[in-house]
């Protein structure tokens, strides 16, 4: 079964990418374990976008990582608006939620104050609901660990000030 779904992805073209075998592969057969790590918009789109400066680098970061993927669906939202002239690209996005690749377990309707919160405290960077809703995740998972092309988290603070590990390094 999970060679078979591999294959399929395989057939889609230009941004079907190793990550998306290698993470359907492991979803699908039940390995993925660990602290979960923060699933920023940008990573996504690097994966699925091999034009992307950063495709590589995030692929490879990917493929190592034994850890779930945690995000939120303003982030999902977000990639497959930004993914909208990649044909396909925003399925192949659903299936990674499907296959519990990227797993969801934040609830806007159930966080709305906390996200209110941490949309005050960061107003002056200009935050988006995405990054706020993944700084709530960090609060809920206690997680640190965050996949992000996005400098700002080098500024924002999850918790009682405590910085994230970005997994990425963005020099």
């Amino acid at each position: 079964m999970c060679g078979r779904k591999a294959k399929r992805l395989l057939a889609w073209g230009n941004f079907a990418l190793e990550f998306l075998i290698w993470g359907l592969t492991k979803g699908i057969c039940g390995i993925l374990g660990g602290e979960p790590i923060l699933l920023d918009t940008g990573v996504i789109v690097a994966l699925l976008d091999r034009s992307e400066s950063s495709h590589t680098v995030c692929a490879r970061v990917v493929q190592d990582l034994e850890a779930p993927m945690i995000t939120c669906e303003a982030v999902i939202a977000e990639s497959c608006y930004l993914l909208r002239n990649f044909h396909g690209a925003c399925e192949t996005i659903i299936d990674n939620v499907t296959g519990g690749i990227f797993q969801m377990p934040f609830q806007l309707s159930r966080e709305t104050l906390g996200v209110k919160q941490v949309l005050r405290k960061f107003r002056d960077r200009k935050i988006d609901l995405a990054d706020a809703c993944l700084i709530r995740l960090a609060d809920e998972f206690e997680t640190a660990d965050i996949l992000t092309l996005d400098r700002d988290f080098a500024v924002y603070r999850w918790g009682r000030n405590k910085p994230f590990r970005m997994l990425l390094d963005l020099n």
